[in-house]
């Protein structure tokens, strides 16, 4: 690569971004209150127009199969029942399901309407082109981080033209427009006043007030501000917002006129997002001193769902976005997505991105062990969140602890190689500068819809979330691992 002219930027420069990125909510809180700004890229990476266009084409395809998936109570049962015995987060998740939707005839169905906010994350591998990493179905966070960060592109642009360019990879290249805030405000207020419309045709008296939107959090939350963004979006088209977490809701919940939720000094909501939930720790609370570990915050979760209320993420699209389901989807031929109506090219379109997984059997460890080459494959247990991958050598020694009866938690996935960078690039980290030489991305294109039919200004589409690492760390998540915020710049190929 050619470093000729690469110089780091003068530090007032990098300050003034520094000041702006605080300005503009890109942080997260610190234990003293104070804020840290988040990582970031001096300049964009770059892509084809025509991988971004086949990206957001395909995109919403596979938030409607995994949508029609989550709705498919009986497929969920008995494809993921394995997974359950071997991960006991997912079996508590699966009990929950069973207690929702298992016997019609004995209780009452959830009332829950499904409002699917969805992130799907891929990278462009050098060989095989762009290909689905992961879906993210709870807590998929992060999209007004994307928008600012193609925000702060634009700003060191218009500031420091020439410096800016010194860095890009192609002069030619145009920004890709990206306004994941207000998209996903725009599907989410959608969703909270059709809630409201069903009640005002049920006569509810209590239906004056602003829609309600309440998200649930983690207590002590660092990513607070990626939060608040979201908050103020939805604050400035009409829609009132709270924050509780499940310990707090445990307690402050109940059941109004018509299956309404209800919620303590604030009255009747209509859309519930989940920022927390994708883990035992958010539903543990000590003090509570249960014989059966997170029996009562899990069941506050359910209880919301038994509400017509609209909810991402509902316990069917967590188990829709499981990895086990990912891999189901990857190995099943084309035409078995008919069952989820999506016709054979639009399930060919969906399979072309999807990277090739396997099960964990005794027969696929010895394969693994004797034959496949091991940089090509990662494994991946059901964990949400950074540090669940195990990479290279480790694999075999990762596959030889495990027990027969864990295998079903964990899946073999094509290892991906994105291109990396052509130019050089300044990361900045806790104020300081280093420069980048193999720099990669991934590109996560987020989604959103109600009752399964789309609900933004595009279609469905919501925005976009670009984060970068050095091509020699394993882990890219801008909290816990090397990763950094980017946007993204458009080329004719």
């Amino acid at each position: 690569m050619n470093n000729e002219n690469k110089q780091f930027m003068p530090q007032d420069v990098i300050n003034d971004i520094l000041e702006w990125e605080i300005m503009h909510g890109v942080a997260f809180r610190q234990a003293d209150n104070t804020a840290r700004h988040v990582p970031f890229s001096i300049a964009p990476m770059t892509m084809e127009r025509s991988v971004y266009q086949h990206l957001l084409s395909v995109t919403p395809l596979i938030a409607k199969l995994v949508s029609n998936v989550s709705e498919d109570h009986d497929f969920l049962q008995e494809s993921l029942s394995d997974m359950a015995k071997a991960d006991p987060f997912f079996g508590r998740l699966m009990e929950l399901h069973q207690q929702a939707h298992g016997d019609v005839t004995k209780r009452q169905q959830p009332a829950r309407q499904p409002l699917l906010l969805m992130r799907t994350d891929f990278m462009d591998d050098r060989q095989h082109g762009a290909k689905v990493i992961e879906f993210n179905g709870i807590a998929a966070g992060m999209g007004p981080f994307g928008q600012r960060a193609t925000e702060l592109h634009c700003f060191v642009q218009d500031q420091w033209n020439d410096v800016y360019r010194n860095w890009l990879e192609d002069d030619t290249a145009i920004p890709a427009d990206n306004h994941g805030m207000e998209q996903l405000a725009i599907g989410i207020a959608a969703s909270a006043r059709k809630v409201k419309a069903h009640f005002a045709e049920l006569g509810d008296s209590a239906n004056e007030q602003k829609p309600t939107f309440l998200m649930i959090v983690q207590k002590d939350e660092d990513n607070v501000y990626d939060q608040h963004l979201l908050e103020v979006a939805l604050q400035n088209i009409g829609v009132r917002t709270v924050r509780r977490t499940f310990e707090q809701l445990s307690t402050q919940l109940s059941s109004g006129e018509n299956q309404r939720l209800i919620l303590e000094n604030v009255g009747a909501i209509d859309t519930v997002y989940l920022r927390a939930g994708y883990q035992y720790s958010d539903y543990w609370a000590p003090e509570l001193n249960e014989d059966i570990c997170c029996h009562t915050l899990s069941q506050t979760r359910l209880f919301i769902e038994m509400h017509y209320v609209a909810m991402n993420a509902t316990i069917s699209q967590q188990l829709a976005t499981s990895k086990s389901m990912q891999m189901l989807l990857t190995m099943m031929p084309a035409q078995e997505y008919a069952r989820w109506r999506l016709t054979l090219e639009e399930a060919r379109l969906v399979k072309s991105v999807l990277a090739d997984m396997k099960p964990i059997s005794k027969e696929a460890i010895e394969w693994f062990n004797t034959s496949a080459d091991k940089q090509e494959w990662v494994l991946k247990n059901q964990g949400e969140g950074g540090g669940h991958c195990v990479f290279g050598d480790q694999i075999s020694e990762t596959l030889a602890k495990l027990k027969p009866e864990e295998y079903d938690a964990w899946a073999l996935m094509q290892r991906l190689y994105p291109h990396e960078r052509d130019t050089p690039t300044i990361a900045v980290r806790d104020g300081k500068q280093t420069l980048v030489n193999d720099l990669v991305s991934e590109i996560g294109l987020f989604t959103a819809h109600y009752q399964g039919e789309p609900v933004t200004e595009l279609d469905g589409y919501a925005g976009y979330l670009i984060r970068s690492k050095p091509a020699s760390e394993n882990e890219g998540g801008i909290h816990s691992g090397q990763g950094i915020l980017d946007s993204l710049v458009l080329i004719n190929a």
